[in-house]
């Protein structure tokens, strides 16, 4: 009976407000104003929104604009919609990071560096004042950058910049770059953050040693995905950690109570790594209601977020943290190129104070001509348009690869439904290892990284294989090629585990 009231729910037309002068668009205001309706209740959970064609009559706008504000709603799990019904508002789980609550949840971090970290931030310094080929998972394409552009920008600061740019100044990062990236992740990401919060890094892996220095204690618990990134979950067990499995399949998170309290909660949640799902709402409130619970950071790893081929790129989680709990952490490996070897934090205003020092003593900071080539890579707007490029390219191979691997390939080959993400999940049939097929891809000239080395605590049997780095030419002798090892290996034994590469 409940349900049926709440199903007939006048929806609240007068708590619309469109602005149709300002620069936020239409259909995000739209998408805005309602998702918080239903976090706030306004909306109970079960009731019924207006038919698309009704709401855009009653607003006088365009039923697409509705339909893609709607589709971003449930895309983000606001909504569930069958097809021919009205879209329902789901049943999310109360939002314990209220806004209220932002200055005590702060305060409630009661350890927020292990005794390692503590002893980093504690150290002198001095620096002065300043005067093969497919399928490689995670690889982008190289021949479409504009090298031609960076190396003008990469020549111009070399040639300009020997005062500012060839000491060990500015150790958390270049100032230019720094609001380079934190306009960047405010407008595309969602990201909330200041420039002083930023921190670059030589990458992610860089990013994710150092937090584990700063961290974590040996014996320490991390909640870490499973399947998950390998070179993650070796950061944190060489730092000592006790690694406990926070399972995901193609439901998603199961965020079940944790039998340990974590100290530390890595997950990937706009692009998992490997699967390429996205973490639902109801998944992302359950985590940030055990991370307050256990008095947890969370690491928010954003390697392949930009990347969504259906709808708008989900914000980050950091981007709901009232609490100071989510260290979001970036790399350019996939916008750019993984050479540049460059990626970057967000860290909470707790630990920015003391961080120079611990970046003095691991060296884990980056070239700064590199650092300023980039800033004006950015600030000149040749990311944007490179990103914009980049996923018509990629979604168009993306496309090429779904049809080639149903055309060419074994039936009892499935593909995990990846909403993300410039790699796929292929899973292989029983007695077929992959470990062999691996292998057998190697030998041909075929770049792809077995599934099960993803899992540790259970077992994984499948290919992970990277698209976006090949053309129509190279995907389908690559996909040829793939079916020949698959082939070979169902006759061989099952050979022993490949090592871990980083392919970060």
């Amino acid at each position: 009976m409940q349900t049926s009231r709440r199903r007939r729910q006048a929806f609240p037309m007068e708590a619309l407000a469109i602005e149709r002068r300002v620069a936020e668009p239409i259909q995000r205001q739209l998408y805005r104003q309602i998702a918080a309706m239903i976090r706030d209740k306004r909306l109970m959970p079960g009731s019924e929104l207006p038919s698309t064609r009704a709401l855009a009559e009653d607003l006088g706008l365009a039923r697409n604009t509705i339909v893609g504000a709607y589709d971003q709603l449930t895309t983000e799990g606001y909504l569930t919609c069958r097809r021919g019904a009205r879209a329902i508002v789901v049943d999310l789980p109360a939002n314990s990071l209220d806004k209220d609550k932002r200055g005590t949840s702060a305060s409630a971090i009661r350890h927020p560096l292990s005794k390692r970290g503590e002893s980093l931030m504690r150290q002198p310094f001095h620096h002065g004042a300043p005067g093969r080929f497919a399928f490689h998972p995670g690889m982008p394409d190289a021949q479409n950058f504009p090298f031609g552009v960076w190396g003008r920008l990469l020549a111009r600061r070399a040639t300009f910049g020997a005062d500012m740019l060839f000491g060990t100044y500015h150790v958390t990062g270049l100032p230019a770059l720094k609001e380079a990236i934190a306009s960047y992740l405010v407008s595309a990401r969602g990201v909330r953050c200041s420039p002083e919060q930023i921190v670059v890094t030589t990458g992610a892996q860089a990013a994710f040693d150092l937090l584990a220095r700063l961290l974590l204690d040996p014996g320490d618990t991390v909640w870490l995905e499973e399947p998950g990134y390998y070179a993650a979950r070796a950061t944190f067990t060489v730092a000592g950690a006790n690694i406990m499995p926070l399972a995901v399949d193609r439901d998603g998170w199961q965020m079940n109570p944790p039998e340990i309290a974590p100290r530390l909660i890595y997950v990937t949640p706009a692009c998992q790594h490997p699967l390429g799902i996205t973490m639902r709402m109801d998944q992302r409130l359950r985590l940030f209601e055990i991370a307050e619970r256990h008095n947890s950071w969370i690491i928010e790893d954003d390697f392949d977020g930009e990347y969504r081929f259906q709808g708008r790129p989900v914000p980050a989680i950091q981007s709901m943290d009232c609490g100071d709990r989510v260290i979001y952490v970036g790399t350019f490996a996939k916008l750019l190129f993984p050479a540049l070897r460059l990626g970057f934090m967000v860290l909470p205003p707790a630990l920015c104070e003391g961080i120079p020092h611990a970046l003095s003593t691991t060296g884990q900071f980056a070239p700064l001509v590199l650092q300023a080539a980039l800033a004006d890579f950015i600030d000149e707007g040749h990311m944007s348009r490179h990103l914009k490029r980049m996923r018509r390219i990629y979604s168009e191979r993306r496309k090429l690869f779904h049809d080639l691997f149903a055309a060419e390939l074994p039936a009892d080959l499935t593909l995990s439904p990846a909403e993300a993400g410039i790699q796929l999940v292929a899973h292989l049939p029983e007695g077929c290892d992959d470990c062999a097929v691996v292998e057998a891809a190697d030998r041909l000239g075929i770049n792809a990284s077995p599934l099960s080395k993803y899992y540790w605590s259970t077992s994984g049997n499948g290919l992970v294989l990277g698209y976006a780095a090949c053309n129509k030419a190279q995907s389908e002798a690559g996909i040829r090629r793939l079916r020949q090892a698959i082939e070979q290996a169902r006759t061989l034994p099952t050979p022993g585990r490949l090592a871990l590469n980083v392919d970060k």
